[in-house]
C-alpha cells in the first residue's frame, strides 16, 4: 500500500478542520471519540458503518446522536467518501477498502484514529506491541507511573482510544498505549517517547497476505523515532533479535540470559537492569503474582521502560510486587475438589495459548475454540502433547482444532461454554487444572474475548453454586 496521504504533510492543528467535512468511518468507541474531537473543533461530521443500526452498541449510537453528527448506517455511501475533505478510519476498518483507496486516489487525505490523536496530543507517549502480553505490559507501565506520581492516562487497543485524551478535559503527563497492529497499518508520522515490541508469533493471517507483511506491520511502531526517543526488544525473539532500528533511537534489549548487547537479563529469579549499565539494578519477582515464563519476559521488558522513564528502582520494585494483572488472562477463576479453572480468553492466538498451556505445572483439560484466523493449529497440538490430557473443543474452529489434535489426547466437542465446562469438570481429577485459552478469535459466539471470558466464569458458578 502506498502512501495514506496525511494531509500533504502541512502541520495537522485544531484549526484545519474548522469548517471541514470529515468522514469517520466506524461506529465504534474509536470513532466515537475521533468524532467527538471533530466536533469540537468545528468540524462537519459525517459517521459511516457496514452494520445496519440494530447491530450496533446501542449506548455509542445514542452518545453518538448526541454529538450532532451524520450517522450512515448499513452499507457505506461512495459520495461520502469522495466529497469529504478528510477520512478518519477506526483500527477495526481494512485500509484498502475500495472506497478509500478512491478517496486517495483524489488526493482526500485519510488517517487512522491513533494517528490523528498522536499529531494532536502534546503527552509524551509509551507505546506497547507485540503478539502477545501488551495488554498486561500496557496496564503494568500505567501503574507504574501511577505509583512514581504522574498523571498517566491507559488506553489505546487496551480500552479507550488516545483520541479520548485528545477530546477529553482532562491532562496526562504520560500516555501509555496498547497498539494493535490494525493500526499501525496506518501509522504515518507516530513517533512515540518510548516503543515495545513484546514478541511477534503468526496472528490475523485472515486479514494480511503474509506473515511477512504482519511483520512489517508491526515494526512501524518505531519507523519514525530519533534521537532522545527508545525503542525496547525482546531479544529472546527469533524475529526481534535481528532488528536494526536506523537513526539516532536508543535501543534497549532484554532476555533471560546475560549476553552482550542486552540491558536486562534474568539471574537468580532476579531481573537485573539498567539503562545505561546493563544489570545495574536488581527487580526480585519472588512476590510477582503473575505465573508463565513469558510474564518474566514481559516484566523485563516494562523494568526497563521504567528506567528509560527515569521512575526509582523502588518504585518499579513496588509496582511490580502489587501488579495483579488483568482479566481473562490466566486469571484463576475459582477451585473446586482441588480442580483449578483458569480464564485465558484474551489467548486469540496459537502462541497465547501455548504460552499458557506451558504455564500451568498440573494435568490439563483444555477448552479451545471459536472463530479461526488463518493460524496452524499444529504447533498447538505438539505445545498440548503431554500436557493436555483433553481437549474440549467448541466454535468454527472445531472441527480444525479435532483434526490437529488427533493423536495428542482425547477431544471431545461442545456447543456451547456452559457444556465445555461441565464436560471439563467431569474430566478433570484432583490436582489438574481446566484451563480456557482459545487459540481462535470469540466473534463466531460472543461480541469480545471479554464476554467468552465472562461466560466462562459464569459457567464455572454454576459449577460451584448451580444455577
Amino acid at each position: 500500500m502506498g502512501s495514506l496521504n496525511i494531509l500533504n504533510d502541512e502541520r495537522l492543528d485544531a484549526g484545519w478542520f474548522r469548517g471541514r467535512r470529515v468522514l469517520v468511518v466506524g461506529l465504534g468507541i474509536s470513532g466515537f471519540w475521533a468524532a467527538n474531537w471533530l466536533v469540537k473543533q468545528g468540524a462537519s461530521v459525517t459517521v459511516t458503518d457496514v452494520k445496519p443500526k440494530d447491530q450496533l452498541d446501542p449506548g455509542l449510537y445514542r452518545q453518538m446522536i448526541g454529538l450532532h453528527v451524520r450517522l450512515e448506517t448499513g452499507g457505506h455511501r461512495e459520495i461520502s467518501f469522495t466529497e469529504a475533505d478528510a477520512i478518519v478510519i477506526s483500527p477495526g476498518v481494512p485500509h484498502d477498502l475500495p472506497l478509500l483507496l478512491t478517496a486517495r486516489e483524489r488526493g482526500i487525505p485519510v488517517l487512522g484514529e491513533m494517528e490523528l490523536a498522536s499529531r494532536v496530543i502534546e503527552a509524551p507517549i509509551v507505546a506497547v506491541t507485540g503478539t502477545n502480553g501488551k495488554s498486561t505490559v500496557t496496564a503494568l507501565l500505567g501503574a507504574m507511573l501511577r505509583d512514581a506520581g504522574c498523571n498517566v492516562f491507559v488506553g489505546g487497543n487496551i480500552g479507550t482510544p488516545l483520541m479520548a485524551l485528545a477530546a477529553g478535559e482532562e491532562e496526562a503527563d504520560y500516555a501509555v498505549i496498547e497498539v494493535s497492529s490494525f493500526q499501525l497499518d496506518t501509522a504515518e508520522t507516530f513517533s512515540p517517547f518510548i516503543s515495545m515490541v513484546l514478541n511477534i508469533s503468526p496472528d490475523h493471517l485472515d486479514r494480511y497476505p503474509s506473515y511477512d507483511a504482519y511483520v512489517r506491520s508491526k515494526m512501524k511502531i518505531f519507523a519514525n523515532q530519533g534521537r532522545g526517543q527508545y525503542v525496547i526488544l525482546n531479544d529472546d525473539d527469533p524475529k526481534l533479535c535481528s532488528v536494526r532500528p536506523s537513526g539516532a533511537v536508543t535501543v534497549l534489549r532484554y532476555g533471560k540470559e546475560r549476553k552482550a548487547g542486552r540491558h536486562a537479563y534474568m539471574e537468580g529469579g532476579n531481573v537485573m537492569a539498567g539503562r545505561e549499565t546493563p544489570g545495574v539494578f536488581r527487580f526480585s519477582l519472588d512476590s510477582v503474582k503473575l505465573p508463565g515464563a513469558h510474564n518474566v519476559e514481559n516484566f523485563m521488558g516494562a523494568v526497563l521502560a521504567g528506567l528509560a522513564l527515569g521512575i526509582e528502582p523502588h518504585v518499579i520494585r513496588k509496582t511490580l510486587d502489587q501488579f495483579r494483572g488483568l482479566p481473562h488472562r490466566l486469571e484463576k477463576v475459582a477451585e473446586l475438589n482441588e480442580v483449578l479453572f483458569y480464564n485465558d480468553s484474551k489467548a486469540t492466538n496459537v502462541d497465547a495459548a501455548i504460552r499458557a498451556i506451558c504455564s500451568i505445572n498440573r494435568p490439563l483439560i483444555l477448552i479451545a475454540g471459536g472463530r479461526p484466523k488463518g493460524a496452524d493449529y499444529g504447533a498447538l497440538a505438539r505445545a498440548a502433547k503431554g500436557r493436555v490430557k483433553k481437549a474440549i473443543l467448541l466454535g468454527e474452529a472445531r472441527d480444525l482444532l479435532m483434526e490437529a489434535f488427533e493423536g495428542v489426547a482425547p477431544c471431545h466437542g461442545a456447543e456451547d461454554m456452559e457444556e465445555a465446562v461441565s464436560m471439563a469438570f467431569a474430566a478433570a481429577r484432583s490436582g489438574d487444572a481446566v484451563l480456557l485459552s482459545p487459540a481462535c478469535a470469540s466473534f463466531d459466539m460472543y461480541i469480545s474475548y471479554e464476554e467468552r471470558g465472562e461466560a466462562f466464569k459464569e459457567a464455572v458458578e454454576k459449577l460451584n453454586h448451580g444455577p
